[in-house]
């Protein structure tokens, strides 16, 4: 008799003000595990230095989400036990090109990996609407879920800023995903 797939039951809701630093300790921590092969250790080290500064901004995304009807929005995603373990980011396109929805970002923790939870968070921020988001070159694993889930590059790259080290990235984009 086949036994059924454990999944871990997660968690996730919509951020608050209040979840800001949670939120970028996850999110740094998803950058070290996701980038680790990609970046340089100064990447790494700026995010670390840079913590309590970017829990203020990103409490201030949160307050200004909050008053804000139709802007971005974030979400967390907890294990059993109440850690984060996720996070993600989408709303309006900021591209002057592509101006429907955008994922801004979903990091997923390691020890998450193969749960199912990258896809529910997928679904919770971008659900079925035309979706596109920005992926970093050599990030097979991301590139490969994002496939999956019905994206396809746009022909639109570019390199990032001086804090990603010009790194190149680019587009992807999902029609509606009925």
């Amino acid at each position: 008799m086949t036994q059924p797939l454990l999944t871990l039951p997660y968690v996730i809701r919509q951020a608050t003000p209040d979840d800001a630093e949670a939120y970028v300790r996850t999110h740094v921590a998803g950058l070290h595990e996701t980038y680790e092969h990609i970046m340089p250790p100064e990447y790494h080290a700026y995010y670390d230095a840079e913590l309590p500064a970017l829990i203020g901004r990103r409490r201030d995304a949160f307050e200004e989400a909050a008053r804000t009807p139709g802007g971005a929005r974030s979400w967390l995603a907890f294990d059993d036990d109440g850690e984060p373990v996720a996070i993600a980011t989408s709303g309006p396109g900021r591209d002057e090109d592509r101006p429907d929805f955008e994922l801004h970002h979903i990091y997923t923790l390691r020890s998450t990996h193969g749960s199912g939870l990258g896809q529910r968070l997928l679904d919770t921020a971008i659900g079925t609407r035309d979706a596109y988001l920005w992926i970093l070159n050599g990030n097979p694993r991301a590139e490969r879920f994002y496939v999956r889930n019905g994206f396809a590059p746009d022909g639109t790259s570019m390199l990032c800023g001086p804090t990603w080290h010009h790194r190149p990235m680019f587009r992807m984009h999902r029609p509606d995903h009925q």
